[in-house]
């Protein structure tokens, strides 16, 4: 039997650490493998010394580039986010369109939980998701056939006739008909764009780079919130601009899709080797041979499958998954995001906020929301994935039983003005554990750990997921708030306790590790190894590890 390369994991002192070449024949002496793992131990990944399995690679001007112009797919979520809350605070929109909401407000009815609970407005927020979700299951077949960049211009330019079509709305079905519009859009984009940023950054600044998506969203998350503020003084039609200005974000990630290529593995995937050549070329710096033959591996390993993706993701092998594309973009949702995104504005009349003070205060959120992002961008391929997610659950527990508190002990009486400001200073601390920890890994994670067989079902289900319950909790929000009130704050920070419990026992720390050595790490999971079928690379892990 001849040498062939494998997969390796080493477990060391500062976690699971990738050794991609290692070559066993039959030849090969235990001293000369516990050598090669010796020498290849000191390797890990760090911010300082590039480790071989980068390839060689380097960050170049040419790769942060490509993955920011790419991540810039997330300003039409971020926007649309922020937008909805604050035009359905605008006086002049609901005149429009809800009367009777501000027919509430005039009667000054005393519980203040209540004056929003409309279906009808909530299916103004909601029916862009449900557009999302269908979106985003179809773009898992779309990335496969036509790559992620293609996907990437459908979905701007989809999400910018939506906007015209919004702002240019005289009644509540056109606009519906242009939030189904953006929700293409956004299905089609964050089906993408994650996977386009994970397949494009090199390894050890994997998390940083596709952190840049949420950073985006956040980016304009602020913009949103900053507009809505400014146009709630142009009292006749500022909601028409609000709405319009989103066609601003759909052209930046129209235009910057056109100017990057698709991403190597997607041009293996579709026969065009040296187009991915080039493209590596490119982004790497470097020689690219060795990481266009593994990514040629791996793609051929996955054409001999013969079931359908997502067919084939459901099968017992891919359970482990299966089960992180469905639990991380639910936990997710419930972790009362919700609450923060679309209706703070709302939420902040409702504790006392007058309407321009409860727009300045969601635009706190916002920047509070960005500026934590910024500084997981710097730490997530540091700290690692798990350290991060369990110190964001708890700083959020805390500050959502906190909220609770302060509500359930002023029950139905206006809060006073101290109290309110309480309020929103815990909001904030909730923003900022949710902008260092579930806002970022809830894109970094699904997406990081794919095989390429399944990459682009697993991200579409992933997607789905988020939008499907994003659906449900914008739908129920108002008037789960009507009823349940503070308790409303109790219920997010129960699921937030067991998310938190979830990661700590069934996520492995993916920090650093090499697309194409995940399946060796979930093999080496206490639980998770159960389902992974054994085979020559498992067996072989196995071997270097017990050496």
């Amino acid at each position: 039997m001849g040498a062939h390369v494998i997969p390796a994991v080493h477990s060391t002192t500062n976690g699971l650490q990738y050794l991609p070449l290692l070559h066993h024949s039959n030849s090969t002496t235990a001293e000369q493998s516990r050598a090669d793992r010796k020498k290849m131990a000191g390797e890990g990944f760090s911010l300082d010394q590039g480790p071989a399995d980068d390839y060689g690679g380097r960050l170049t001007a040419s790769v942060i580039v490509t993955c920011l112009m790419a991540a810039s797919g997330g300003l039409i979520f971020g926007y649309d986010i922020g937008i909805s809350g604050g035009v359905t605070a605008m006086e002049s929109f609901l005149e429009q369109f809800f009367p009777r909401i501000l027919r509430r407000m005039a009667a000054a009815q005393s519980d203040e939980f209540c004056v929003y609970d409309s279906q009808v407005l909530t299916a103004f927020t909601s029916s862009l998701y449900v557009a999302g979700l269908a979106a985003a299951l179809a773009a898992g077949r779309l990335t496969r056939a036509v790559g992620r960049q293609k996907v990437m211009l459908l979905g701007g330019a989809t999400f910018f006739v939506g906007s015209i079509i919004n702002a240019a709305a005289v009644n509540v079905e056109m606009l519906i008909l242009g939030r189904i519009l953006l929700g293409f859009g956004v299905g089609f984009t964050n089906q993408a764009t994650p996977v386009y940023l994970a397949e494009t950054a090199p390894a050890r600044w994997r998390g940083a780079f596709t952190a840049g998506f949420q950073l985006f969203i956040a980016v304009g998350v602020v913009v949103a919130n900053l507009t809505n503020y400014g146009a709630s003084h142009v009292r006749a039609w500022g909601w028409r601009l609000s709405l319009g200005l989103a066609a601003v974000p759909a052209a930046a990630i129209f235009l910057s899709a056109i100017l990057i290529s698709d991403t190597p593995s997607s041009l293996v995937a579709r026969g065009r080797i040296d187009d991915a050549r080039k493209a590596l070329i490119r982004i790497r710096g470097g020689d690219a041979n060795a990481e266009l033959k593994a990514l040629e591996r791996a793609v051929r390993d996955a054409d001999e499958m013969a079931q359908g993706a997502f067919k084939r993701i459901a099968t017992r092998r891919y359970r482990p998954y299966l089960v992180m594309a469905v639990a991380i973009p639910l936990f997710q949702q419930l972790t009362g995001v919700i609450v923060i995104a679309f209706f703070s504005p709302v939420l902040f009349r409702t504790v006392g906020f007058g309407s321009d003070t409860a727009l300045v205060s969601a635009v706190i959120l916002g920047v509070v929301n960005l500026v934590s992002l910024l500084i997981s961008s710097t730490v997530v391929d540091r700290c690692g994935r798990k350290f991060l997610f369990m110190t964001g659950g708890a700083q959020m527990i805390l500050s959502q039983a906190a909220v609770a508190w302060i509500l359930g002990a002023a029950g139905r009486a206006a809060l006073p003005q101290g109290h309110a400001v309480a309020v929103l200073v815990l909001f904030c601390t909730y923003a900022f554990g949710f902008g260092y920890s579930w806002g970022p890994l809830s894109w970094i994670v699904p997406v990081e750990i794919f095989p390429v067989e399944v990459r682009s079902a697993g991200q579409s289900i992933s997607v789905a997921v988020n939008l499907g319950v994003t659906f449900l909790q914008a739908q129920i929000f108002l008037a789960m708030l009507c009823r349940l009130k503070a308790g409303t704050f109790v219920y997010y920070a129960a699921w937030v306790g067991v998310m938190t419990a979830f990661v700590a026992v069934f996520l492995p720390e993916t920090k650093g590790v090499p697309l194409e050595a995940m399946p060796a790490l979930w093999a080496r999971h206490w639980y998770w190894r159960r389902f992974m079928v054994t085979n020559d690379v498992t067996e072989h892990n196995d071997q270097a590890l017990s050496s």
